[in-house]
């Protein structure tokens, strides 16, 4: 798959947008602010439903306007489809599909990325956070309906935290509260599954992950990614992880769907005075963590900046051949966002060898010459929320009123 035609409207720093691309490498050129990233960020969002660098929508729609419109052509084996995206200041976003109605959440099922930018640095020095993030992205991907999932355990969690936290407010009792067996049953039900699934796909980024760190730093630091769960007592949000056992990449993905719900289930019993204490629901998904280990040794902590530089990299590179796998829609859109002038020229050039074979990539930099030349045969230029020295789309990507 590939983006064929982009444009936006009042989204960032662009009131409006053409831009028609081809399979292949194209190079994004601008100086820093000019608005490189936010077209990249905007293909991104079309595949993750959000933005690696703010949490929120808000700041994607462009000051002064009411909405922010993403709108893509995707190709794919000859046939295009139309993918339109607006984000709203209020009220709930707005999907199309060749000018059908869809809900948002199934624009992820078409629009296949993987996108790496100096932000993932924080995948490997980070808060906990950010890899439970890095793993749920991907999930979405490769299973939408997970989208629904989530959303559905984040309103269980929720309605759980207010629970105890009025129940700590009027000094109540555990065994007073039997209202909360009833979220209970709901927060195991779905939150075993979004366990199981992560332990599935730790597994399954086992192998890729290592091919890529190979081939980007040409040396095997044995880069491993193990679970930490807090069912099994570890707390990474509270910087423990040593709690309980934690489920590496290269045992059994995960036990038994009924095993890890009689376990989360026995944690819960288990925390639930103390999470009465604090008012807040201290097992589950939203509290596990990924331990990313190099020759052994946590990474964060003892890996150098290049080696957590490369460690990122790898597993956006895993990701991506993971999508490659399993997509019926071909190779997802590769996006390195200003990656190259972190890296010396020998790491450039691996690089640029270990993703040649990909559809589409689109690459940003502030100076095009820290970009390998294989990648460098198409170039567009960007200049304050303008796009220059770029081919115009024929035909343009159909314009709308509205979303």
């Amino acid at each position: 798959m590939h983006v064929a035609r982009l444009s936006l409207t009042d989204y960032r720093n662009y009131r409006t947008a053409e831009l028609a691309l081809e399979p292949g490498a194209t190079v994004l050129v601008g100086r820093n602010g000019q608005g490189k990233t936010n077209l990249v960020e905007s293909i991104g969002y079309l595949a993750t439903l959000g933005s690696h660098r703010v949490s929120g929508d808000q700041a994607l729609i462009r000051a002064g306007a009411d909405a922010a419109i993403i709108r893509a052509v995707l190709s794919h084996e000859g046939r295009e489809l139309l993918i339109e995206l607006q984000l709203n200041r209020q009220g709930a976003n707005r999907a199309q599909l060749n000018r059908a109605p869809a809900k948002t959440r199934e624009l992820p099922r078409y629009a296949h990325s993987v996108l790496f930018a100096p932000e993932d640095l924080a995948i490997v020095r980070g808060e906990p956070s950010v890899r439970r993030r890095l793993l749920d992205e991907l999930l979405v991907q490769q299973s939408p309906r997970l989208s629904g999932v989530m959303a559905d355990y984040d309103r269980v969690l929720r309605q759980r935290n207010s629970l105890l936290k009025s129940a700590r407010a009027r000094g109540l009792a555990a065994a007073q509260l039997t209202t909360l067996d009833i979220w209970d049953e709901r927060l195991v039900a779905l939150g075993t599954e979004l366990i199981d699934r992560r332990l599935a796909l730790i597994a399954d980024l086992a192998e890729p992950l290592a091919a890529a760190y190979r081939s980007i730093v040409d040396d095997d630091h044995a880069p491993e990614l193990r679970a930490v769960l807090s069912i099994d007592g570890a707390d990474p949000d509270d910087g423990d992880t040593t709690g309980g056992d934690a489920a590496g990449a290269g045992t059994d993905a995960a036990a038994s769907a009924g095993d890890t719900a009689t376990r989360f289930t026995e944690a819960l019993r288990t925390l639930r005075r103390k999470e009465l204490e604090r008012g807040v629901t201290l097992a589950g998904p939203h509290r596990d963590d990924v331990l990313l280990l190099l020759n052994g040794l946590p990474a964060k902590g003892y890996a150098s900046h290049g080696e957590s530089w490369s460690f990122a990299l790898a597993l956006r590179l895993a990701s991506a051949e993971l999508l490659r796998r399993d997509s019926t829609t071909g190779d997802p859109v590769l996006v390195l966002d200003d990656v190259f002038a972190e890296l010396d020229r020998l790491r450039r050039e691996r690089l640029a060898a270990a993703i040649g074979g990909f559809e589409q990539v689109l690459v940003t930099a502030a100076v095009l010459e820290d970009v390998p030349a294989p990648l460098a045969a198409r170039v567009v230029h960007i200049e304050a929320g303008r796009i220059v020295d770029a081919p115009v789309p024929s035909p343009a990507v159909p314009e709308a009123s509205d979303v």
